[in-house]
């Protein structure tokens, strides 16, 4: 099953967003605060889908932080709970200019 920004969106309030340890440390790491995640999903586009990721289909979101600067933000979800895997501010090294179109190797 392939995610819609839509249905994200629909859900995406603190309540109903859960964030594994590993997701947490980087949040920490990164500078990365609940706010620009949530306004991530709420202005942004899905640019991959991961269909098949267990234990809910997953997809990275292409979005703006609080602060306009551009984010990436990977949740897995069940359309009633956002799972947090990772997110991170897309480094021009891996990605085109776009931030959407990652470089090949």
């Amino acid at each position: 099953m392939e995610l819609n920004i839509e249905d994200l969106r629909k859900i995406c309030c603190l309540e109903n967003i859960e964030i594994t340890l590993h997701a947490a440390k980087r949040l920490e790491q990164r500078g990365i605060k609940m706010a620009d995640i949530i306004a991530c999903i709420q202005n942004g586009k899905i640019i991959e889908q991961y269909p098949t990721d267990y234990p809910y289909p997953s997809c990275l979101i292409l979005g703006l932080s609080v602060n306009n600067q551009h984010l990436h933000v990977v949740v897995g979800s069940n359309l009633e709970t956002l799972w947090l895997i990772t997110t991170y501010y897309p480094d021009t090294k891996k990605w085109e200019a776009d931030f959407q179109t990652r470089k090949e190797n």
